[in-house]
């Protein structure tokens, strides 16, 4: 249990602080994923063994494979895909499956409030269907205009989704 909180805790501290950098310049730093990674690592290493750091580089590995797809697809930066490659590292491979179905759905909610809260629900919707057409037809190739690279496209800072779903992972985790 007390493992559990320190991996999990300290897999919530990197994705918070992923977010503020986000939100602060829409980038997140290698100087802090990179770090993490290898501190999620050494971490599972000391206080868990050899076993525990494999868990962890194979959760560090699916977490980011998962986010791979969509940067691809043109709908993250490869910020993201490292963020949760790092914050699924951090946390072990125990609670993957749910920090990432807490932050598809908290990046869901955050998604519709943006939205909402720039009058374009909407054109979101739309793009969506259109998104959905797309990729049906032309796989994971990038929309030529409703994509993360152009600025007149709505985006959200995704660093703030991830950090939800870690805190989520981590209530999950503290409330046993």
């Amino acid at each position: 249990m007390v493992l559990e909180v320190i991996f999990v805790g300290s897999s919530l501290i990197c994705a918070s602080v992923g977010a503020v950098c986000d939100v602060r310049t829409r980038k997140i730093p290698n100087r802090l994923t990179g770090p993490a990674i290898l501190i999620g690592l050494a971490l599972h290493l000391v206080l868990g063994g050899w076993h525990s750091m494999n868990t962890a580089a194979l959760a560090g590995l699916i977490g980011g494979a998962v986010f791979v797809v969509f940067h691809i697809a043109g709908g993250m930066g490869a910020g993201d895909v490292k963020l949760m490659a790092a914050v699924t590292c951090l946390a072990g491979l125990d609670h993957v499956a749910e920090i990432l179905i807490a932050t598809a759905l908290m990046g869901g909610v955050f998604a519709v409030v943006l939205a909402l809260s720039r009058g374009r629900l909407k054109a979101t919707l739309a793009n969506i269907g259109i998104l959905a057409v797309h990729h049906g037809t032309s796989g994971l190739t990038p929309h030529s205009d409703i994509n993360v690279n152009n600025p007149e496209t709505l985006r959200l800072p995704y660093g703030i989704a991830i950090a939800a779903g870690a805190a989520v992972s981590f209530c999950g985790v503290a409330l046993r």
